[in-house]
């Protein structure tokens, strides 16, 4: 799994690529709860994610939990549809703020 963090627009877009899996995930979240301080808009760009496991949603819910107790916001986009409907089905999806391109989330939570 690879990370890429960008500050951009007032937001930190972390991208990921890779499987989110058990042998990623926690590795994964060690490098991204830094980043969930006061205030942060964060963006996680998932659409280079093309299998996510339950590993990968205890992440995220995780990364949404620290965000929120900081006063932050959280999004995610371009999730793959295999694992949208996943989370939408064990109620997950309804944590995050959803949109299917960077751009569509830039203009929804910008400024």
């Amino acid at each position: 799994m690879a990370v890429h963090v960008e500050e951009t627009d007032g937001m930190t877009v972390v991208a990921l690529e890779g499987d989110l899996d058990a042998n990623s995930a926690s590795v994964t979240q060690q490098e991204i709860l830094p980043l969930a301080h006061g205030g942060v808009r964060m963006v996680l760009d998932m659409s280079k994610v093309p299998y996510m496991s339950s590993a990968g949603v205890r992440m995220l819910l995780a990364t949404y939990r620290q965000v929120n107790a900081s006063g932050g916001q959280i999004a995610l986009v371009g999730i793959a549809d295999d694992v949208k409907d996943t989370m939408s089905v064990t109620g997950f999806l309804k944590f995050f703020q959803v949109y299917d391109t960077l751009e569509d989330c830039r203009r929804a939570i910008a400024g």
